[in-house]
């Protein structure tokens, strides 16, 4: 598998990535290769712009068994719950850094899966959170552009010092 995790600010980090318009056996690879990428991290969800890849594919797989993985192509958020809900967030683009991040604590996604299908799912918790977070990186933005100015700098700041 040659697919690397691309160092922030890389600029794919910072576009939104394209429309798929059908799958393919490419795109199907890809998919693989990012639960591979995910797997190994560990983490619980990853988008194609981590690594370098201009596309609007997302996996997540937040159950405690694993094994679980949602493939979506061109994801979009119908819905999001009134209730709110903080917690920790990172990405391995921008690694040894986290942030405490408010999100709504449910929503209703609506994705390409991997038969072409369009599909409609309601997530909550993990599974909702991780995928805000997969659609934050498909629309050019990171976990930390949820946070004001100076609680980003300084995150960004202690990055590159525990990195050097």
């Amino acid at each position: 598998m040659s697919r690397r995790i691309v160092p922030w600010p890389n600029p794919c980090l910072k576009a939104k990535a394209e429309p798929i318009v059908e799958i393919t056996p490419e795109i199907t690879q890809i998919w693989q290769d990012m639960i591979v990428v995910m797997e190994a991290m560990p983490g619980v969800g990853l988008a194609a712009p981590q690594l370098g890849m201009g596309l609007r594919l997302a996996v997540v797989d937040a159950s405690s068994v694993r094994g679980q993985v949602l493939r979506m192509a061109n994801p979009e958020i119908l819905h999001v719950s009134a209730k709110l809900e903080v917690g920790e967030e990172a990405s391995p683009n921008l690694p040894r850094v986290s942030a405490q991040i408010k999100r709504p604590r449910g929503v209703t996604v609506r994705y390409m899966d991997e038969t072409g299908a369009m599909q409609e799912k309601d997530l909550v918790g993990l599974w909702a959170r991780s995928l805000q977070h997969q659609v934050d990186h498909l629309n050019g933005r990171m976990y930390f552009d949820n946070l004001s100015n100076l609680k980003r700098d300084m995150l960004i700041k202690k990055a590159r010092k525990l990195c050097a």
